[in-house]
């Protein structure tokens, strides 16, 4: 199997995720981020925060990335959620190593 090479923000947002690491996950996540998951978009610091807590750390999502192309990331994810695992996609704005902008939807 070909090794999947992933820029740096997603690299980090993976290993916080499936560390379940609240604070790492923060910090992924550049000034005046959006996340757009479920039909709702989250904006800024406490939003993401909020989003982070309730769709990644409390149902203890484990990401395994299946391609990355361009800017889009194909991945199953599980955890204590019904249905999983499932596949998604995440499509990531990145500006300096920090996402700016994430986008997850069911594939």
């Amino acid at each position: 199997m070909n090794e999947i090479i992933l820029p740096k923000a997603v690299e980090n947002f993976i290993a916080a995720t499936n560390a379940h690491d609240a604070n790492a996950l923060n910090t992924v996540f550049g000034d005046g981020a959006t996340v757009r998951d479920d039909g709702t978009t989250y904006t800024g610091g406490a939003e993401i925060r909020e989003w982070i807590q309730g769709h990644l750390i409390n149902p203890k999502i484990v990401i395994t990335p299946t391609s990355f192309a361009g800017d889009r990331l194909v991945a199953f994810g599980d955890g204590d959620f019904p249905g999983g695992p499932l596949s998604f996609a995440f499509v990531f704005g990145i500006k300096d190593d920090q996402i700016t902008d994430l986008t997850i939807d069911p594939v």
